[in-house]
Parts: C-alpha cells; sequence; structure tokens
C-alpha cells in the first residue's frame, strides 16, 4: 500500500501542476470556458459570469498549489480534501455537460489538450480512484520539510503562481496553442477536407419515421432507414446529427470578415501587409490605448498598410465608442467567439502578412509602426 501511495502521489499531484499550468498560461480563455459553464444554456448561474475570471485564476493557483502539496506531502489531510471536493464538483461538471451535450470541450488542460465531457468524466473517475487511494493511505504519506520550510516553500510557489497569472491576463498566453498562433496561415487553416483531398465525416441524420405496422414514431438514423424503408414511412428530418466516421475537419471554421453585407475575408488574407484590430466587445474595449491606436492607423496609412477594426458589437455602440475616442479606422464584423479566439486581449493587434500572423500584441504591449518589421 505504501508504493501505492506514493505512486498515487505523482499521478494525481503531477497532473493538478500539470493541468493548473496550462490553465494559467491563458487564464481568460479559462474564464470564457466557465462563462460557458454558467450561461442559461447549461447550468443557468449567470450571477457567477462576472466572477468568472476571479474563480479561473483562483482555480489554476489552487490547482498548482495542491499539486505541489500532494508531491511533498505536506498537509495530507487537508490537500486529500481540497482535491476531493474539487474533483467531485468538476465530475459533475463534465457529466452534465457530456449527458446533457451541453459543452463540446471541457476545458480541462485549456486548448493544450483537447477532451470532450466523455473524456473529461472519465479522466475525472480516475482521478478520483486515486484519491481515495491517498485517504486510505494518508499514514504513508510523510512531509519532505519541516513546517517553517513548507510554509516558506508554499508560500514562494502560491506567489510564483499568482505572479504567472497575473502575467498572462496582462500580456499574452506565453505559449499560444490556438489556431491563430503566430506562424499559422489562416486561409490555410480554413481550408476542407475536400480542398485538401483527405477523408472528410461521414455524418448521418436522425429521422422521424413511422411504423407501417403499429403507427408508432421514433426516431432512426438515416442510414439505417435506408436499409428499413419498407417498414417505416419518412416523417421528417431532424437537426440531429452524429458522427459515423471521423474525419478531417478544418482547424479554424468560423473566420469571416464582413462589413455593410459584403464579405471581405479573402481580400483581407490576399493583402501583402494588413492590421488587425480585435475588439470583440466594444463595451468592453479598453478606451485608455485608443489615442496610441489613433496614431498607429495614421502610420499605416502613411505607409500604404491595411489596418482593419473587426468587431462583433452592434453599429450603434462601436458609432458612439468612435465619436468618444475620435476615432477614424474602419470597422468590420466578425463572430464574437472567433475574435475572442484569435487574441487574449480586447482591444488586441494581429500583424498579417498574405494571411500568415506574423505577430500578436497585447494592448499594454501595443507596439509603434516602427518598432515592427513590415516586408
Amino acid at each position: 500500500m505504501k508504493y501505492f501511495t506514493f505512486f498515487s502521489r505523482l499521478i494525481v499531484g503531477i497532473l493538478f501542476i500539470f493541468s493548473g499550468l496550462i490553465k494559467a498560461n491563458d487564464t481568460i480563455g479559462f474564464s470564457y470556458k466557465l462563462e460557458e459553464y454558467f450561461s442559461s444554456d447549461v447550468l443557468n448561474l449567470e450571477f457567477l459570469i462576472p466572477l468568472a475570471l476571479f474563480m479561473a485564476a483562483g482555480i489554476c493557483i489552487f490547482e498548482i498549489v495542491v499539486g505541489i502539496m500532494v508531491l511533498i506531502g505536506s498537509r495530507p489531510k487537508l490537500a486529500n480534501w481540497s482535491l476531493m471536493t474539487m474533483i467531485v464538483f468538476f465530475t459533475f461538471l463534465t457529466f452534465y455537460s457530456a449527458y446533457f451535450n451541453k459543452v463540446t470541450d471541457c476545458g480541462c488542460f485549456g486548448d493544450a489538450i483537447k477532451l470532450t465531457p466523455w473524456g473529461s468524466f472519465i479522466k475525472d473517475i480516475i482521478l478520483i480512484f486515486f484519491i481515495s487511494i491517498l485517504f486510505i493511505g494518508e499514514r504513508h504519506i510523510k512531509p519532505l520539510f519541516s513546517r517553517k520550510m513548507e510554509n516558506m516553500f508554499l508560500a514562494i510557489i502560491t506567489f510564483f503562481s499568482f505572479a504567472f497569472v497575473f502575467h498572462t491576463y496582462r500580456h499574452l498566453p506565453i505559449k499560444d496553442f490556438r489556431p491563430y498562433s503566430i506562424g499559422n496561415n489562416i486561409y490555410e487553416g480554413m481550408k476542407t477536407c475536400d480542398e485538401l483531398e483527405l477523408p472528410c465525416n461521414e455524418e448521418a441524420y436522425y429521422y422521424i419515421v413511422k411504423n407501417k405496422e403499429s403507427g408508432e414514431l421514433s426516431k432512426m438514423l438515416s442510414n439505417d432507414y435506408q436499409n428499413r424503408w419498407k417498414e417505416f414511412d419518412f416523417i421528417e428530418a431532424t437537426d440531429e446529427t452524429v458522427v459515423l466516421q471521423e474525419g478531417y475537419e478544418p482547424i479554424i471554421k468560423d473566420f469571416s470578415i464582413f462589413k455593410d453585407d459584403i464579405d471581405h475575408t479573402d481580400s483581407v488574407l490576399s493583402k501583402e501587409n494588413a492590421f488587425l484590430l480585435i475588439c470583440y466587445n466594444i463595451d468592453k474595449t479598453s478606451s485608455s490605448e485608443q489615442k496610441e491606436i489613433n496614431s498607429f492607423y495614421s502610420e499605416c496609412l502613411t505607409a500604404g498598410i491595411s489596418f482593419y477594426a473587426l468587431s462583433a458589437s452592434s453599429d450603434d455602440n462601436i458609432f458612439a465608442f468612435a465619436n468618444e475616442n475620435e476615432i477614424t479606422y474602419p470597422f468590420y464584423f466578425t463572430d464574437e467567439t472567433t475574435l475572442k479566439t484569435m487574441i487574449r486581449s480586447n482591444p488586441g493587434l494581429i500583424y498579417l502578412q498574405e494571411g500568415t500572423i506574423k505577430g500578436k500584441w497585447h494592448y499594454n504591449d501595443f507596439p509603434s509602426l516602427s518598432d515592427i518589421e513590415v516586408q
């Protein structure tokens, strides 16, 4: 039991530290996932949405610190109960989202490792097993340090965890795991399986059918109906589908740029040089940097470089914001979720060369045009 307990400590401690660091690398992204869980479509806890960022930061720091506590044998009773409380809570979340098909990606490891809700639920069940071993073998858990050294070490870990979370919040993630990371080409990421001549997803629709003998209505997959059409009458097709066989899916699915109902996507992505200012929600966009952005836009005009502001806000809100900040650069419409995925900053700046992302900047690190190597 002693060695099994030690093995469980390694598994649980390392996994929690890894999970905490990955999420701390993109605390804002993790807060978006919590907002999705709290929305009316999932848990209907919308009063918690304003607290999502603080909760995300707290969970990241908590996972790192408790993971360290498990590894060094610090306060085993407190560590074990903390782990069990958290994992039971997240097991409920992942089961609920999986069973009711509410959230397609749990966000347990940020964008670095994608887990389906059912995959995450199974992971949580396995973790509950290993944490239970820590309860059973608690007498075998011995601290590596004295209490004084332990307190100092945990205080240092907590400080650096907080500093890491604060840094990635005030700037950009250290490592960008999203499709819009530097070096990726947006146009290439949008290519479909047909364009790349790769196998596509094989899907089937659910039909509402009626048994010809009993008159009973039921749901049936379209491919099954093709084989049993003599037994059932077709009533209607539903929007519900199931993937029969996994194929290639584009890593970028919802990127588009519109203005006045005109699609400018290809035009923007074909520019030799272009800057995208991301303001996903103009009501939440920081205005303290707008003078600097206005100056940057003027430099782009002088240099003949294209500049586009992308937002999902209404024309009225954009007009009010532009008047208040004396903005003259043009705004275009892009889906809000896409904009929040592109960069964790509002506003944030992206530099494109023929659709390839060459640079990304948080508004706290806004550059001047002379700082950028424009070809």
